[in-house]
């Protein structure tokens, strides 16, 4: 029996190499890429994308193994004959004049829309099937898209990929703006991935850091595609995209210098082993045309160049499959510092922290004579605490006047003055210029209606709540400190007992 063991491994072992030399070559790749670009208005935008293709035709040939290509989305295009789908789910509004032209916008809340192959012979009830299991799959309010919030464009929503025909009967549109954007519905987007959020770019999704931010899109896209120049075959596409935009103000506690730790409280180790390319892009054209004003740490060993939505733009490319990218220690944390203040430097900003300590925004600008200059900030109105309104909260809340300090020229120029023999109004301000003044005003105080609750419903619900506690107490008390006594019956007195003995006597009962 012992010599039976030796000779049982090396049959498997020689079925083993066998089975080796003749499995076949993957047939799927994935490729992964993060590309920063930091934002005219100063803030920071990150988009993600996981590219998985499949050299495989899902609707002709019979599928029973998937390797990088997630099951669940490969079994709704064999079963619901899909084409194309499309789904978003975003949190915020891209805006275009501060951020300047995203990669790919997508409107707030949820939107949908699908080509469906043109053997369906059902398209409204394959429209609902389908949006109900796409509502389990990503956790997001899916199923409440219906006939009344459905349309059929014919004219904005071409196919994306590989179509031989645009019959828009076969297309679907739908979009919830309600819908709200959570973890929930990031933690299945990120299982779809290769490496789910162990390893590679992935690693960076971290759900506290991804929603603290001013824009957040996730979205999901699949589409036919070429399989070589001639296509002569058809592979299956699916771009998993994520963009964010991060204050870089706020998350740089007021400096516009950022880098990946600071964002995502991570850093990037290692690439996914599953991942044929795992790329880092870096935007650096408008700083390569400023006198090299930004600096980017480490240095990139390539560079990209290409034009984009209709501009040349150049990025620093940091290949993590490349081992000089990871350094000794084995973390890559991209940084990008300014060697040099800005033009728009001499501005201080402080960002307030909720409940700690306020906003402070201080400007060095020079007015032109007879002009007029506005400042405006925009912001978002919260609900406080129920503690922390004032006793007339309908009043609204104050905000603190803005000063401004200024140096006027004067009319007539100054002399310097003795300080001790000078009046008092003349010596408050020290004139160090002869040619002019210095002053300092305060503007009205600003008054802001924030949202404030019905103060009466907590009033109703105290007083309903003592009642209920005073009267259950108190019987309970009564019921846990009352003593119960048990008293006999007296007999009666001399003259009780007297009648009783003369009834008795006469044949009657006593009393």
């Amino acid at each position: 029996m012992a010599a039976a063991v030796p000779l049982f491994l090396l049959v498997l072992l020689l079925l083993g190499s066998g089975g080796w030399s003749q499995a076949e070559p993957p047939r799927d790749s994935l490729r992964e890429e993060l590309v920063i670009t930091p934002l005219p208005s100063g803030d920071v935008a990150a988009t993600f994308q996981f590219r998985t293709r499949w050299d495989l035709d899902l609707q002709r040939e019979k599928v029973s193994h998937y390797r990088l290509f997630p099951k669940a989305l490969g079994q709704l295009i064999s079963k619901y004959s899909l084409r194309e789908l499309h789904l978003s789910l975003t949190q915020g509004f891209w805006r275009t004049r501060y951020w300047g032209t995203p990669f790919m916008q997508a409107p707030s809340g949820a939107e949908l829309w699908v080509w469906f192959q043109d053997t369906i012979t059902d398209v409204d009830r394959s429209w609902k099937e389908l949006s109900n299991v796409l509502s389990g799959i990503f956790c997001a309010s899916l199923n409440f898209i219906d006939s009344t919030n459905t349309v059929t464009p014919t004219a904005s929503f071409k196919p994306l990929g590989l179509a031989n025909g645009t019959d828009h009967y076969f297309l679907r549109y739908a979009v919830l703006p309600r819908e709200v954007v959570c973890t929930e519905n990031l933690t299945p987007w990120k299982k779809l991935l290769p490496c789910s959020s162990k390893a590679g770019l992935s690693v960076l999704l971290k759900a506290d850091r991804l929603f603290h931010t001013s824009y957040h899109s996730q979205a999901v896209h699949i589409r036919p595609v070429c399989r070589n120049a001639r296509c002569t075959s058809v592979s299956w596409e699916l771009r998993q995209t994520l963009s964010v935009v991060f204050d870089a103000f706020v998350t740089g506690q007021g400096k516009k210098d950022w880098s990946l730790f600071r964002m995502f409280s991570r850093t990037l180790t290692e690439p996914c082993p599953l991942a044929s390319e795992s790329r880092v892009y870096v935007d650096i054209t408008s700083y390569s045309q400023d006198n090299e004003t930004l600096e980017v740490y480490p240095p990139p060993l390539a560079t990209y160049q290409d034009v984009i939505l209709g501009t040349r733009r150049t990025y620093a490319v940091y290949d993590l499959l490349d081992s000089a990218v990871i350094n000794n220690s084995r973390s890559l944390n991209l940084q990008l510092k300014w060697k040099r203040p800005p033009e728009s430097g001499y501005i201080h900003y402080q960002p307030a922290q909720d409940r700690l300590q306020p906003h402070l925004l201080e400007m060095l600008i020079q007015l032109p004579a007879s002009s007029v200059t506005k400042v405006s900030i925009h912001f978002e109105r919260a609900l406080l605490k129920w503690t922390e309104y004032t006793p007339d909260p309908n009043h609204g809340f104050y905000v603190s006047p803005s000063v401004l300090s200024a140096l006027v020229p004067s009319v007539v120029a100054a002399k310097p003055v003795d300080w001790d023999e000078s009046p008092l109004f003349n010596t408050l301000f020290p004139v160090s210029d002869s040619s002019s003044h210095f002053v300092r005003l305060y503007t009205e105080p600003l008054l802001v209606n924030l949202p404030t609750p019905d103060f009466s419903m907590p009033y109703n619900v105290i007083c309903l709540t003592c009642t209920v506690v005073a009267v259950c107490y108190g019987s309970f008390y009564n019921l846990l400190t009352r003593t119960f006594r048990i008293e006999e019956p007296r007999t009666g007195g001399l003259a009780k007992r007297l009648a009783n003995l003369l009834r008795r006597a006469r044949g009657v009962p006593p009393l």
